[in-house]
């Protein structure tokens, strides 16, 4: 459960924002559509792309250990499973939208933005920004 936790609830629990240079330069920052994306620990892989008019991402593939970790959270079908959802421009090259945990089936609010073109730090806070924490994501090539 902590993998799933540690790579997923991290990088959904939270806020997350993913950064890119376009996005310091204060230009819009156009999302990398159809690309697949690893968390660090490279038990989970998302894509993302359009749905219903907006960005989201989907799990792709899941190592065993998260998949099972998903299930004992309550999340039978890991994979093919929307992580990310309605995610809507936010202006600097931020998109925020929803952000689903399948350890503990609880959606939260999210933000990303993108780095680098191949980098995506995501970002979180619950408790009204007490409690945060970041995370990156690689892009797969």
């Amino acid at each position: 459960m902590k993998t799933v936790i540690s790579s997923v609830f991290a990088a959904m629990l939270f806020v997350v924002p993913l950064f890119s240079s376009q996005a310091f330069s204060g230009e819009p920052v156009a999302a990398p559509i159809a690309s697949e994306w690893r968390n660090p620990s490279d038990s989970v892989h998302i894509r993302l792309d359009r749905c219903d008019g907006a960005l989201c991402g989907t799990v792709t593939w899941a190592s065993p250990k998260a998949i099972a970790d998903a299930k004992r959270g309550g999340t039978d079908q890991l994979v093919g499973t929307r992580l990310f959802r309605n995610l809507q421009p936010a202006g600097d090259g931020a998109w925020k939208g929803k952000v689903f945990v399948p350890d503990i089936r609880k959606t939260f609010a999210g933000t990303i933005e993108f780095k680098d073109g191949d980098k995506m730090l995501g970002k979180g806070c619950v408790l009204f920004g007490l409690v945060c924490k970041a995370q990156t994501w690689s892009r797969v090539k």
